[in-house]
């Protein structure tokens, strides 16, 4: 650090020193400008005769006070570490004491203005990054080359080169003491950014054009016509016909495929908190019911059926039915295949910290819990089947039971004793069936399970909100293991934030809501709107240049993993709908919408002429039988390139296309076509 910025005496009280580095031994032409008395644009930029290799240039600020609040969009746990621009959905550094705010924000103009060469994948580019020094007290925004390390933390690596020409940087810094500010210090930097980006994307279109129901009927046809055979499971059970589409299916499944099919998983349908049937089939069903095709109809009727027939023992059920796989030869090569249903047993989710076999998996609460909301919406909304409502009392029984003193709902039962497991026994988790309860008292009018209900969000609200700790099973037990060995229950220390998953956030901002609805406490609404704008951090609230699909209104998933339009933003739409319409703010009405739209966004069709382009350069042999075939998000990696752009292999019909279907005719039958398509350009 050579050069020192200095900044008007109103920012002075809270930043003791911004400090700035050279590149290629040139000093930056630095522009100060105050676009608020208590905010500053900081332009920093450089003519460089000759490419210029470096290997990092930063910008570092000191805030002029101790923080105990931190964040950041993603963890930099190590000094080796750092926050790839992949990361920058809604990008800034916050931290405060309790008393003094400070907001660090990239200017997403001058980062959209970087050469070619940052969006090229090219190993030597030059990458803008931040970081996050809590011991430290240091806050960084810079550039360097980085690699992608574990999956998805991203690391400094040596070589960069900085391409001759103009170089522009730039951030913004917002500081305050507002008492409501501190206390959710995400709305500030929300607002700034979708009115300086969002607002006018959103306004020309973005995130997607065309009317939505084309895009369900892509979604409907792939999987039972074009994919049908592949898709479509149907089979006899205890004397009654179900059927649902499988959990997944890649692309050597396509009737296009010139070789033999492979199945990536073994072949099994779910009803968890990712992957729900029941409520893909609640999609199917509205659309059939919409469109007079009774063929939908019955299929959304034999997935309620198999919904129903997962066994209770003492009101508890497993939520994933499969059938046996098997391996067989075929010119020398090894080729996964199913067994049929024949075979089938049953077994909950693996994606757990005990085991990853299906057969031994434990009971999950969060997935039952979603099972039986989803079975109460059903009976509500779609058709007065009595079971539904009787299958989710007697789940509810057994869940008070083990309600514990603090109010939490405990993570896993094992499978034969039902007793709590002792992981995420106290976590966000618990959300999930608070919304469960509330709905079960309004349908039932038994005050036990509100009273339940209002405890366990009591408990949430109090020990997982205040200090940002949103762990759930996807935070640590799915793709992104990093930490489950060390950070669980703990923060990381040189960020001084938790792990986070996204997933729990929702879970909480929905039961926040339904709290505030059934009691009219004012509280409540306030803390979920607390909650819904950490969520909404994790939202694109711009296109960046790098982002080669649409991703405007798309979510990401947690702090250290790299999605971009992930399918969790068909679900988390409505909710954010809904707070947009209880309090009165049109930003969070778009953003809703924009996440609607952006479910969409990856899906094979002509309507998506861009990315269809895209599709068949990764695969030549996609045609119109393919129309329909989304994959769950983009960017997994923590990496995009303008050319051979990785674009996925396989559907996940709960957990894609299906539920973006199902987010779309939901809302549309709660808020008319109107609402849904009115905003839009055509």
């Amino acid at each position: 650090m050579e050069l020192s910025i200095k900044l008007e005496r109103p920012l002075q009280r809270y930043i003791g020193s911004i400090r700035c580095s050279r590149l290629g031994g040139q000093e930056p032409a630095i522009a100060v400008t105050y676009p608020q008395p208590d905010a500053a644009h900081v332009s920093l930029s450089f003519d460089l005769p000759a490419d210029t290799p470096q290997d990092d240039w930063r910008v570092a600020i000191r805030p002029a006070f101790a923080p105990t609040f931190h964040w950041a969009p993603h963890l930099a746990p190590t000094d080796a570490h750092v926050i790839d621009q992949h990361a920058f959905r809604s990008p800034a550094l916050i931290v405060h004491d309790g008393s003094r705010l400070l907001t660090v924000v990239p200017d997403p103009e001058a980062l959209a203005a970087m050469p070619a060469q940052s969006a090229s994948g090219a190993a030597d580019a030059p990458r803008w990054y931040m970081d996050l020094d809590a011991p430290n007290n240091e806050l960084t925004l810079g550039m360097t080359a980085t690699a992608v390390k574990e999956h998805v933390l991203f690391e400094r690596r040596e070589g960069a080169i900085f391409p001759a020409g103009r170089l522009t940087f730039g951030f913004y810094l917002f500081a305050g003491e507002d008492a409501k500010a501190i206390a959710n210090p995400w709305r500030r930097v929300l607002s700034f950014l979708w009115d300086g980006w969002g607002r006018a994307l959103f306004a020309a279109g973005e995130p997607l054009r065309g009317p939505l129901e084309a895009y369900a009927r892509h979604a409907y046809t792939w999987a039972f016509d074009g994919w049908g055979e592949a898709v479509w499971q149907q089979f006899e059970l205890d004397g009654r016909t179900v059927g649902a589409p499988v959990f997944i299916v890649n692309v050597t499944q396509s009737p296009n495929y010139p070789g033999p099919v492979n199945e990536r998983e073994f072949r099994s349908i779910w009803n968890q908190a990712w992957f729900s049937s029941l409520r893909s089939a609640s999609g199917l069903y509205r659309y059939g019911k919409r469109t007079g095709n009774d063929a939908c109809v019955q299929r959304a009727l034999m997935a309620k059926e198999l919904a129903l027939a997962a066994p209770q023992t003492n009101g508890l059920f497993p939520s994933v039915i499969a059938a046996e796989m098997e391996t067989i030869e075929t010119d020398g090569r090894t080729l996964n295949r199913s067994k049929g249903w024949d075979t089938r047993y049953w077994g909950n989710s693996n994606r757990n910290p005990f085991t990853w076999d299906v057969k031994k998996a434990p009971l999950h609460l969060l997935d039952m819990s979603w099972t039986c909301l989803l079975m109460l919406r059903w009976y509500e909304e779609l058709e007065r089947d009595e079971r539904l409502l009787a299958y989710a009392v007697r789940y509810a029984e057994s869940l008070l039971a083990v309600q514990d003193e603090q109010g939490f709902f405990p993570g896993w039962l094992d499978p034969d004793t039902l007793a709590p497991k002792g992981d995420l026994d106290d976590s966000p988790e618990t959300s999930m069936s608070v919304t469960f309860l509330l709905m079960l008292h309004g349908l039932t009018g038994e005050t036990r399970y509100r009273d339940a209900a209002l405890r366990a969000m009591a408990a949430v609200a109090a020990f997982v909100v205040p200090t940002g700790r949103w762990e759930d099973f996807e935070t640590y037990y799915s793709c992104c293991r990093y930490g489950h060995d060390l950070l669980l229950g703990r923060k990381a220390e040189r960020n001084n934030m938790y792990k986070q998953c996204n997933f729990s956030m929702f879970w909480t901002t929905e039961a926040l809501l339904e709290c505030y609805r059934e009691t009219g406490d004012a509280a409540w609404l306030q803390l979920g709107r607390r909650v819904l704008d950490e969520l909404l951090m994790t939202q694109a609230s711009w296109q960046p240049p790098y982002i080669f699909v649409p991703a405007l209104g798309g979510f990401g998933v947690m702090n250290a993993d790299g999605e971009w339009n992930d399918a969790r933003q068909s679900l988390f739409a409505e909710t954010i709908i809904r707070y947009g319409q209880e309090l009165g703010e049109e930003e969070y009405v778009q953003r809703g919408l924009a996440a609607l739209y952006a479910s969409f966004a990856l899906m094979y069709c002509p309507e998506n002429a861009a990315v269809k382009t895209r599709w068949e350069a990764a695969w030549p042999f996609f045609g119109e039988r393919d129309y329909g075939f989304m994959m769950e998000n983009y960017g997994h990696g923590g990496r995009t390139r303008a050319e051979d752009d990785y674009m996925g292999e396989f559907t996940i019909f709960d957990w894609g296309n299906g539920a973006a279907a199902e987010s779309y005719l939901r809302i549309s039958d709660h808020y008319g076509e109107t609402f849904v398509e009115g905003k839009r350009p055509r």
